[in-house]
């Protein structure tokens, strides 16, 4: 996000490159790092830092030294590998022996979904993604309170059932058929236009979860239109 100059050493003019714009500069992505104390050995900050000092102060000679030194290091220890028959097994990149490249494991090339995706995060050397996913909450639970309505309806007339049928005298019986009602039928549910009939008495936190999904979809539509107001 800064300026970026060419420098002819032949004619000795300067031409600039790259200049952004305030905008631009706006725009940029935050950057998170992991604290250089909290790094291990092998991440890129701390096991370059002797070549990035170098390169910072200009000094082009020792930080191809400083190079050389990491490379040579991981030469000897590829050839000490070779040696001893051991395998090495990366972490986190898997090798694709068709075009002989190395892919990232936990790469994530789907589009960025903003009304789904919160943020997205390393850990580990993981790549992760925070989501809402209120939706597939909602369906969960919606479907935990019916099974469980459902199951209370049946063990209600297994119940009454096996009363009615008890050995019991006739005056108990009756008294026990007369406290028993059959249970009624679950209200069928439909997803239709984003309504739920019936849902809402299930629970309250499925009532809770309605109204935070209306709200995404007013908000939702209220952006559609500001878009087209824009397009016109």
């Amino acid at each position: 996000d800064g300026e970026v100059l060419i420098n002819e050493l032949k004619n000795g003019n300067t031409e600039t490159f790259w200049n952004p714009t305030s905008e631009v500069r706006r725009q940029r992505l935050k950057r998170h790092i992991v604290l250089f104390e909290e790094q291990t050995d092998f991440e890129s900050e701390r096991l370059w830092q002797h070549v990035t000092s170098a390169i910072n102060k200009g000094d082009q000679h020792k930080a191809t030294q400083e190079k050389f030194v990491l490379e040579e290091e991981q030469r000897n220890a590829a050839r000490e590998r070779r040696e001893s028959g051991a395998e090495w097994k990366p972490l986190l990149f898997r090798h694709d022996a068709g075009t002989n490249e190395w892919h990232y494991k936990y790469e994530d090339l789907r589009p960025w979904d903003p009304l789904n995706d919160i943020a997205q995060f390393e850990k580990d050397g993981i790549l992760q993604t925070m989501e809402r996913h209120l939706s597939t909450r909602m369906s969960n639970h919606k479907a935990t309170c019916i099974n469980n309505q459902i199951t209370r309806h049946k063990r209600s007339a297994k119940d009454c059932r096996r009363r009615k049928t008890s050995d019991q005298p006739s005056n108990h019986s009756q008294n026990t058929e007369s406290s028993c009602s059959t249970p009624e039928s679950v209200q069928e549910l439909s997803d239709d236009d984003g309504k739920y009939s019936g849902f809402e008495s299930l629970c309250a936190q499925c009532g809770k979860e309605m109204n935070h999904l209306k709200e995404i979809h007013s908000a939702v539509l209220s952006l559609q239109e500001a878009q087209q107001d824009i397009h016109r």
